[in-house]
């Protein structure tokens, strides 16, 4: 049982480990990133099982082919990513990665706060705030 164990684990390290190389490292905003994206998908998952008020199917309540292209849409924004770290490894920068990371963190967030609404849970003023904050980063 041990054998498998570590057999399991060191598969999961080898994949992580060539996953991160492949992005070229990975950044706090990156892990954010993922976060937020778990978060999105979770709350939207809430709005349409338990308030059936999901915009994303006709009666508002869970459909499995929303839910699918959600996670297609989720994937295609890691692919957009990944493109973004390659072209700072190949032209020898930093910041192309990082605002795309952010230009998606803000747009999983207005998401969060959207599916918060809909489930009825006002919104702190700090958090819009912050909110205006990374749009303003976004843009520049």
């Amino acid at each position: 049982m041990t054998n498998i164990k570590t057999a399991v684990l060191a598969a999961i390290g080898t994949i992580g480990g060539s996953i991160a190389a492949l992005f070229g490292g990975w950044t706090s905003a990156m892990t954010t990133l993922i976060i937020f994206m778990v978060i999105d998908y979770a709350t939207g998952i809430i709005v349409a099982g338990v308030f059936h008020r999901s915009g994303k199917s006709k009666s508002g309540a869970l459909e499995s082919r929303a839910g699918f292209k959600g996670l297609c849409r989720k994937g295609m924004i890691l692919l957009i990513l990944l493109v973004a770290c390659r072209l700072d490894i190949m032209l020898g920068t930093g910041y192309i990665k990082d605002c795309v990371c952010i230009a998606f963190v803000v747009n999983e967030t207005l998401s969060i706060i959207e599916n918060a609404g809909l489930m009825g849970v006002p919104i702190p003023q700090v958090l819009i705030k912050a909110i205006d904050v990374l749009k303003a980063k976004e843009e520049k």
